[in-house]
């Protein structure tokens, strides 16, 4: 894994002096003292997302940690994308076909994309997936609503605004259960403390109870800290365990891989009725086909995000078997949402923030 960071590294100030390169190109006919602001300027934003992975555990004022990471983390998605038209207008010119200004638009298409990106972030879809499954749960008969979510990444990033929008969503749909698929805290719970976001997640309600898992974000930020905080909330952490809800559906709350010693899916369903329903939470969709084997009727997975921009949505669609969405696997249901919100920069392109919404019923 640091072997994996060091080559992001490289990679990213790579691309970061490219663009500066080709920055103090566009602007060789100004003045002196504009290369020097621009340069200030441009390697103050580009080492901004080091400075904010660094520093995400040091106490400093909220509006200093927020500015920091939302410049820091949406300074990538820039890069990505001017690096990518610049090279497409290079590209003009070994094939001998003049392009002028091959900069400033690239900024222009760069900020327009990046405008579409945010509003559609903004913007999350409601997804409805209808699932009948063969075996019996106690209740009057009717559908239960389940609404799962995941990857929404508490921080610097999504604040205690966004939750409190996330909050009248989830609660809107008048949910029978809530799910939380991992990834709840992004870097640190710092940022969640300090805004009080225990208040706001104490609002959420659903009568059948509110279960999680653990994402490998938990582990970033600290598992010990990450469980503290999450006791403060209704949540019900679940960590390798079954938890059989009062109509008899049994919930397996599978620990995230960052925990080399979780149990195996084999020795947790060890331990359910297989008579009765069995939903899986597992935040890293992997290994789908052993959720059939061991015959899990629902899977909620996230961690993919899809890749949250194009092109690395189709990096996502290449690791995972299943990257995104709902599939059937023999008698499994399987869904594997993009996220309710997101990590790091505040854009969606080619990819959708989604919350699920399971219509939940036994056949007749």
């Amino acid at each position: 894994m640091p072997v994996f960071f060091i080559v992001l590294i490289i990679v990213y100030l790579a691309g970061n002096s490219y663009l500066y390169c080709r920055g103090l190109q566009a602007l060789s006919v100004l003045p002196f003292g504009v290369k020097v602001g621009f340069t200030i300027l441009f390697w103050l934003c580009a080492l901004s997302f080091l400075g904010t992975m660094l520093s995400r555990n040091v106490k400093m004022p909220l509006f200093i940690s927020h500015a920091m990471y939302e410049i820091g983390t949406g300074w990538l998605v820039f890069t990505l994308y001017m690096v990518l038209f610049l090279l497409f207008f290079d590209l003009l010119k070994l094939f001998h076909i003049p392009f002028n200004y091959g900069f400033f638009f690239s900024l222009i298409f760069t900020f327009i994309l990046l405008g579409y990106g945010y509003y559609n972030y903004r913007h999350p879809q409601t997804n409805v997936v209808n699932i009948t499954l063969d075996k019996q749960y106690a209740g009057d008969g009717r559908p239960i609503k389940i609404v799962a979510v995941s990857d929404i990444h508490l921080g610097n990033g999504t604040g205690k605004t966004d939750l409190k929008q996330y909050v009248k969503m989830i609660n809107g749909q008048n949910p029978d259960l809530i799910l939380i698929g991992g990834d709840l805290i992004d870097n640190s719970v710092m940022p969640l403390y300090a805004e009080n976001m225990a208040e706001e997640l104490s609002e959420l309600k659903a009568p059948l109870g509110i279960y999680m898992v653990a994402g490998n974000h938990e582990y970033i930020s600290g598992i010990d800290e990450s469980i503290r905080f999450i006791q403060s909330t209704p949540i019900k952490l679940l960590r390798d365990t079954v938890m059989t809800l009062p109509n008899g559906i049994q919930l397996v709350g599978r620990d995230d891989r960052s925990n080399h010693a979780r149990s195996s899916l084999r020795d947790l369903m060890a331990n359910v009725n297989r008579d009765k329903p069995v939903i899986l939470l597992d935040h890293q969709p992997y290994q789908l086909a052993d959720s059939e084997a061991e015959g899990v009727d629902l899977q909620f997975s996230g961690h993919t995000h899809r890749g949250q921009v194009w092109p690395m949505s189709l990096v996502t669609d290449h690791i995972y078997e299943q990257s995104h969405g709902y599939r059937q696997w023999g008698n499994s249901h399987i869904y594997v949402s993009s996220g309710l919100s997101l990590w790091g920069p505040p854009f969606r392109i080619g990819t959708e923030s989604e919350m699920v919404v399971f219509q939940l019923s036994m056949a007749k």
